[in-house]
C-alpha cells in the first residue's frame, strides 16, 4: 500500500512584496501630481487663451465694448480682408526684412566677438562685461539713444555731411525702399514695394548692438566645450587658423549656432518696443511691424487684432516646432 504525500506550499517570505509599487512608478506619480497644477495653469492661460483668439478672429467681434461673438461669413473673410491690407503687407515685408538681416548681423558678430573674447590674454572678464552690458538695457533705452543717433539733422548726418555727403538719408523719416523688387501700382493684390526699407535699417542696427552680447555668451559657451585635445591634434597635423576654425571649430559650435537662431528669431517676430521708440510706424508704414498693428486695433477691431497674434504666432511656429522635434528625437535617440 503506498501513500502519497502533499507537497508543501511554497511560503512568500514578505507577501507584501506582491504588492508594492516599483520606487521609479511612485516616484512618477509623486512627479505628475507635483506639476499637476502647473501644467493646468499653462494650459489655460495659453493654449485656451490661443483657441479664445482664434475664435475671435473667426468672429464678428469688432469693437470692444460690443462684443459680438458669432462666426463671421464666410468663415475666415478677416483673414482675407487682412491680407488685402496695404498695412498688413508691409508688416510682412518689415518683419521679414528686419528678421533676416538683425540675424545676420548678431549672429555674425556675437561668433566674432566670442572668437576674440576666447582667446584674448588678458582682460577677458573686461571685455566680456563690455559687449555684454547693451544686453541689459531696456529696449526703450536703446531706442531713445539710436533714435538720437539716426535724427536727420544731428548724430550720423553731421558725420556724412563733414565727409562730403550734402543729402545724407532721412533714416527714420525716410519713406525710400532699396532694391525694390516691383512696381505696387501694376498689380491689384500686392500694395507694397519690395525691399529694403531704408527707416528700418537704424532699427535693426540698434537692435543687433543690444542682442550681439547674449549671441556672444552663446558662443563662449559652446566654445568652452571644444576639448582641446582637437585644436593640438590639428595643430600637430599642420592646420593654420583657418581650417582649424572651419573643419573643427565652426562644427563644433553648430548646436550653439541652431539655439541662438531660435531665440534670436523669437525676439525679432515679437519686436515691438524697440520700433515704438525710434520710428512708431513709420512714412507709408516703412517701419510698422504685427507688434504695433496688434496694439493699433486693439480698441476698435478685435477681429484683426486677433488674426494678426495668430498670424504671428504661425510664423513662430514655422520654426520653434522643427526644432522641438529635431530635440526631441536627439534625446530619444540618446
Amino acid at each position: 500500500m503506498t501513500t502519497s504525500t502533499a507537497q508543501p506550499t511554497p511560503v512568500d517570505p514578505d507577501p507584501r512584496s506582491r504588492k508594492q509599487v516599483p520606487h521609479n512608478v511612485r516616484t512618477s506619480r509623486k512627479a505628475a501630481w507635483i506639476f499637476a497644477p502647473s501644467l493646468l495653469v499653462s494650459f489655460l492661460f495659453v493654449y485656451v487663451f490661443i483657441g479664445i483668439t482664434a475664435y475671435i478672429s473667426l468672429s464678428n467681434w469688432k469693437i470692444g465694448t460690443s462684443p459680438n461673438m458669432s462666426l463671421r461669413q464666410p468663415l475666415g473673410a478677416t483673414y482675407g480682408e487682412l491680407v488685402q491690407e496695404q498695412r498688413f503687407q508691409a508688416d510682412i515685408r518689415n518683419v521679414v526684412v528686419f528678421t533676416v538681416i538683425f540675424l545676420l548681423l548678431a549672429i555674425l558678430g556675437g561668433l566674432v566677438a566670442a572668437l576674440f573674447i576666447h582667446h584674448v590674454a588678458a582682460g577677458k572678464g573686461l571685455f566680456r562685461t563690455v559687449f555684454l552690458l547693451p544686453y541689459a538695457l531696456s529696449f526703450i533705452v536703446t531706442g531713445v539713444a539710436w533714435r538720437w543717433i539716426f535724427a536727420p539733422s544731428t548724430g550720423v548726418n553731421e558725420i556724412l555731411r563733414n565727409m562730403g555727403i550734402q543729402n545724407p538719408p532721412g533714416w527714420t523719416t525716410d519713406p525710400t525702399i532699396l532694391g525694390a523688387l516691383n512696381d505696387p501700382s501694376g498689380t491689384d493684390f500686392l500694395k507694397v514695394q519690395l525691399g529694403i526699407p531704408v527707416a528700418l535699417l537704424p532699427i535693426i542696427f540698434a537692435a543687433a548692438w543690444q542682442l550681439v552680447g547674449f549671441a556672444m555668451a552663446m558662443y563662449l559657451a559652446g566654445l568652452a566645450s571644444i576639448p582641446e585635445e582637437h585644436l593640438e591634434a590639428a595643430n600637430v597635423d599642420g592646420a593654420n587658423i583657418w581650417q582649424r576654425l572651419r573643419y573643427i571649430v565652426l562644427p563644433q559650435l553648430w548646436p550653439s549656432t541652431i539655439t541662438c537662431f531660435v531665440l534670436l528669431l523669437h525676439v525679432a517676430l515679437k519686436i515691438f518696443d524697440l520700433v515704438v521708440a525710434m520710428s512708431g510706424s513709420g512714412p507709408g508704414f516703412v517701419t510698422d511691424v504685427p507688434g504695433i498693428y496688434i496694439y493699433n486695433y486693439l480698441t476698435s477691431r478685435y477681429d484683426k487684432a486677433s488674426a494678426m497674434a495668430i498670424i504671428l504666432l504661425l510664423l513662430t511656429l514655422v520654426v520653434i516646432v522643427p526644432y522641438l522635434v529635431r530635440g526631441y528625437r536627439k534625446e530619444r535617440k540618446a
